[in-house]
């Protein structure tokens, strides 16, 4: 049961305590007025309703405030008791008096009815008030660990959902900062297999500069070697060229026309030592005229036509 119903049960029990409250309100009213009238002097007749009103009003303040009192959960202590029997037994004794003086029992349990059961009423609504005020207490109770359960598990709920969107955001970063640091790595491997490259590349830059460098010394000593050689090899043709003149201008003038081949060799041999066309023409036998040809050809041919002695003897 919930509070909408348990609220609907004591609206329903305040109704119709109300109705009973009214009826015999009514009821004694209209019995207790003519008891009232016919024992007051005429003079004051018009008086008779007061009482049965007075007392109805003290039904009234009873009721109402022991249904504010069971709805408070609390107690008025004996007087509300008092009052309300006392209220229950005036009631009942003005209704059934009447019958009672005439000794008309039918009379007077007919009009005992309403009061009885306004004091039954009273007192049953009273309990029944307490109960439902009990039962809403520990409904409200109930309610309010309902509450507070369901306000605990959504809590846990939101802390739950609050970890995992924090565990969430604490794995993307972590997941950011690794794949951040991971480029980063792959950045500083990339850098070092450049700069690993560049230097491999200089490496080799400079041991091809070197080999060249290497290269060109062996290529340049080479060289040297091979003009040194060059050089030792015309200074020994020079010499042997040198002696050979020398051998051939050394010879005794000769007495007759030498061979042709022969003469040149010792008309060029005067030539290139600088002998005088006369001279060479007594060593090889012939004409100073064909002499004087002979070293004017020489002297129009070209540096690098002039063959060497050795080469002319060969």
């Amino acid at each position: 049961m919930n509070t909408a119903q348990v609220r609907s049960a004591e609206q329903a029990l305040s109704v119709g305590t109300w109705a009973i409250v009214a009826g015999a309100m009514l009821y004694s009213v209209l019995t207790v007025t003519p008891l009232a009238a016919a024992h007051t002097p005429p003079e004051w007749a018009w008086t008779a309703p007061i009482l049965p009103l007075v007392v109805d009003a003290a039904v009234v303040i009873v009721v109402r405030l022991d249904a504010t009192l069971a709805r408070l959960g609390e107690g008025g202590g004996a007087w509300p008791i008092v009052l309300r029997w006392m209220t229950g037994a005036m009631t009942l004794a003005l209704n059934v008096a009447e019958s009672a003086l005439r000794k008309d029992m039918v009379g007077a349990a007919v009009h005992a009815v309403a009061p009885l059961l306004l004091i039954v009423t009273a007192e049953t609504g009273l309990a029944y008030r307490r109960a439902i005020t009990a039962a809403q207490v520990a409904l409200n109770e109930r309610e309010r660990a309902e509450f507070e359960r369901r306000e605990r598990v959504e809590v846990e709920r939101r802390e739950t959902a609050e970890r995992a969107r924090r565990e969430e955001r604490e794995h993307q970063a972590r997941m950011a900062r690794e794949q951040r640091e991971h480029d980063a790595a792959v950045e500083r491997e990339r850098a070092e297999i450049a700069e690993r490259a560049r230097r491999e590349e200089r490496d080799a830059e400079r041991a091809r500069e070197r080999t060249e460098a290497a290269e060109r010394e062996r290529r340049e000593r080479e060289d040297e070697q091979r003009r040194a050689e060059l050089e030792h090899r015309e200074r020994q043709a020079a010499e042997r060229e040198r002696r050979e003149r020398l051998e051939l201008l050394s010879a005794d003038p000769a007495e007759g026309k030498l061979p042709e081949d022969r003469a040149r060799l010792i008309v060029r041999a005067a030539f290139e030592e600088g002998h005088p066309v006369r001279s060479a023409a007594e060593l090889c036998g012939w004409s100073v005229g064909w002499v004087s040809t002979r070293y004017q050809e020489f002297r129009e041919e070209p540096p690098a036509g002039r063959l060497s002695l050795v080469e002319g003897a060969r």
